[in-house]
């Protein structure tokens, strides 16, 4: 059970209620906090006094005062009328992280709503219900207006919703679920709308993958060093304690003890060459400067994670306007994530490269074929990998410089922060992509250097992964292990050896 306060909710909490389905409910004094500031709210939607969205207009309409009768439908029509999304749904498990954190940030108690409103999404939650939201339609200030009025609507009893694997809408799925509509009082609909949560869940989902895929493209790496019989003295620690950048630092220590114990490394230590490529000399600089990127996007996404950004909010007696759900923090540590994974994807593929070229792979087959020529082997995986990296540098073009006024130029300036997160999205299944071809590759190459053997630790992966995707002994179509490989590293924590994760925990 995930305990919801508005304080302490961690991205790891997130990907167990949005993957693993773990329940969640409303610490008991969250629910004071929300009540005391809710007080506050009815006092001044019965007073004579503008507050904004609460007997106010919203928008360019802030000035448009409503009536005391019209308030509820106010409510109503803010959901409605925002509920403007359009493209293909959100994934389940990004919408199911949004419902999470936005209850959260309901729960910190400024919002001004009611308990009930924060206790129906997490009932949504637990019972399974997902509404059905489009993926385009954000501009990342005022916030995700519009997926997260396609969120409110199913609350309301409208919209559409999934439920038991079953398109339906959003009041069919309610009552399914034995669940009421919600009838949304003052405030309660600029609540549920304002706030940066549909881009958070996107770029906390595609944060934790990064993690893992950070530590799977060292794994990856000292596969491939040691199938082209390369050398760890770039490894060093002295090298990296004279530039103590702690992503570097903790990938060359990585890559080192990986690389420990190999037969392969043993056999040719009287060998002239000096130094490798940049591809496997350069990787705990390149890994380490992605990985203090995933460190500061942490940080980032921890804080907003448990960060009221809807508007107004109430502190004491006071409501407050600002602009806490303008996406600007989020957008550029998207757009950052997204130029560092694409160097991770990048320097993958010429790892891939230098593994298959017979011009450059040290003696290994052409292509890796057991007959070239006759066979192409593993040629087109690079070529694969290449449109893979072109990919992701098209996706790696910054959206949060690209703002555009909206609502009557009252919104002026705008984050674009949801583009960055569907981008950044996107492009961590393209890096695992190229992952799991440097993976296919370098296990293909081991194969070649046969009976000698890698490092203990490294079988062990390799044991692992050629059990789902065994090395090629002729030409075969490539496209079934190259999705095994894909979803192998997708499941990287359950299946890479306990010593890998102790390595960096350290």
């Amino acid at each position: 059970m995930v305990s919801l306060n508005g304080s302490v909710l961690t991205l790891e909490d997130v990907a167990r209620v949005a993957r693993q389905g773990a329940e969640v409910e409303l610490d008991p004094h969250a629910v004071k906090r929300m009540r005391a500031a809710r007080e506050v709210i009815d006092r001044l939607a019965a007073g004579d006094a503008p507050v904004y969205a609460v007997n106010t207009g919203v928008g360019l309409l802030a000035d448009t005062r409503v009536a005391p009768e019209e308030l509820e439908q106010l409510q109503r029509n803010v959901v409605r009328s925002h509920a403007c999304g359009v493209g293909e749904p959100l994934p389940l498990e990004v919408v199911r992280a949004i419902m999470l954190i936005r209850a959260n940030v309901l729960a910190k108690g400024v919002s001004g709503i009611r308990p009930v409103v924060a206790r129906r999404i997490c009932g949504l939650l637990n019972k399974g219900v997902t509404p059905l939201v489009p993926s385009r339609g954000s501009v990342g200030a005022s916030g995700d207006l519009a997926p997260l009025a396609h969120i409110a609507l199913v609350l309301i009893g409208e919209g559409e919703a999934i439920y038991q694997g079953q398109r339906m809408s959003g009041a069919a799925a309610l009552s399914a679920a034995l669940l009421e509509p919600l009838r949304l009082h003052s405030k309660e609909g600029i609540s549920l709308v304002n706030g940066t949560q549909a881009m958070l869940a996107l770029g906390t989902l595609a944060l934790l993958d990064s993690e893992d895929l950070a530590q799977a493209a060292d794994v990856a790496c000292a596969l491939s060093l040691d199938a082209l019989r390369g050398t760890p003295k770039a490894f060093d620690p002295r090298i990296h304690e004279v530039r103590p950048h702690p992503g570097q630092v903790a990938s060359a220590k990585l890559l080192r003890q990986l690389l420990e114990g190999s037969e392969i490394r043993a056999s040719h230590q009287a060998c002239r060459r000096v130094q490798d490529a940049y591809s496997l000399r350069c990787a705990p600089q390149v890994h380490g400067a992605v990985r203090d990127t995933l460190t500061e996007a942490r940080r980032v996404f921890s804080i907003e994670l448990n960060s009221a950004t809807d508007n107004p909010l109430v502190f004491g007696e006071e409501t407050l306007s600002g602009g806490n759900f303008h996406g600007q923090h989020l957008a550029f540590a998207m757009d950052f994530l997204a130029i560092a994974l694409t160097a991770l994807a990048g320097i993958s593929e010429r790892r891939i490269d230098r593994l298959v070229n017979p011009a450059l792979n040290e003696g290994l087959p052409p292509f890796l074929a057991h007959h070239p020529g006759l066979e192409s082997g593993y040629m087109m995986l690079q070529v694969t990998a290449a449109a893979l990296v072109a990919e992701c540098r098209v996706l790696a073009t910054p959206a949060s410089p690209g703002s555009i006024t909206t609502s009557g130029n009252k919104e002026d300036f705008v984050s674009m922060g949801m583009t960055s997160a569907l981008k950044l999205s996107q492009m961590a299944e393209l890096v695992r992509q190229v992952l799991a071809i440097e993976l296919m590759t370098a296990t293909q190459a081991l194969e070649c250097l046969s009976p000698l053997k890698t490092s203990p630790l490294l079988e062990e992966i390799r044991t692992a992964f050629t059990a789902v995707c065994p090395p090629r002994k002729d030409d075969q179509p490539f496209s079934a292990g190259m999705a095994a490989a894909a979803e192998w590293l997708k499941r990287w924590q359950a299946v890479r050896p306990p010593a890998v994760a102790a390595i960096d925990a350290q």
